[in-house]
């Protein structure tokens, strides 16, 4: 059997100067929060992506936000018999922003809509089950690494 295909993709943890994180509610996914994220074009820089990716799901542009760090690659598989541009899954690098602009500068009314609603929230408040199954784990290694959080697995 052929070893997994995996596609580059990065997302994006903005928080506040307040510690506060945002999420978005995805368009295509009734009550799935998540953060803003997307795959990396074969000609794009993980920079490139981060920014192209921002400011096509809120608007954001560079003078936004300032990045902290960034870590990775995180991989999962899509689930059985589901692919996206020919890759079986992502491999992802997780960027933690500071947000330096305003809520008013927050736009999700965007040409391809990702998101029906976003929201500020604490990293303790995120409960993993808002997320599909096959993303909980990478997001459970992602709260630990940024926040020192153990998500709780979903019953």
């Amino acid at each position: 059997m052929a070893s997994p295909k995996f596609r580059s993709n990065v997302a994006a943890i903005i928080m506040r100067p307040d510690a506060k994180i945002l999420i978005g509610e995805r368009a295509n996914v009734p009550n799935a929060w998540q953060f803003p994220q997307g795959g990396v074009k074969r000609s794009e820089t993980l920079q490139e992506a981060l920014q192209r990716e921002l400011q096509e799901e809120i608007s954001l542009t560079p003078r936004h936000y300032r990045v902290i760090k960034s870590k990775g690659p995180y991989r999962y598989l899509f689930p059985p018999g589901r692919s996206k541009e020919g890759f079986d899954g992502q491999e992802q690098t997780y960027v933690l922003v500071q947000f330096t602009g305003n809520d008013s500068d927050l736009d999700i009314d965007t040409v391809t809509p990702e998101f029906v609603n976003i929201r500020w929230i604490e990293p303790s408040e995120f409960r993993i089950d808002w997320v599909p199954g096959f993303k909980q784990e990478v997001y459970r290694q992602v709260f630990a690494d940024f926040f020192g959080l153990i998500l709780a697995r979903s019953e």
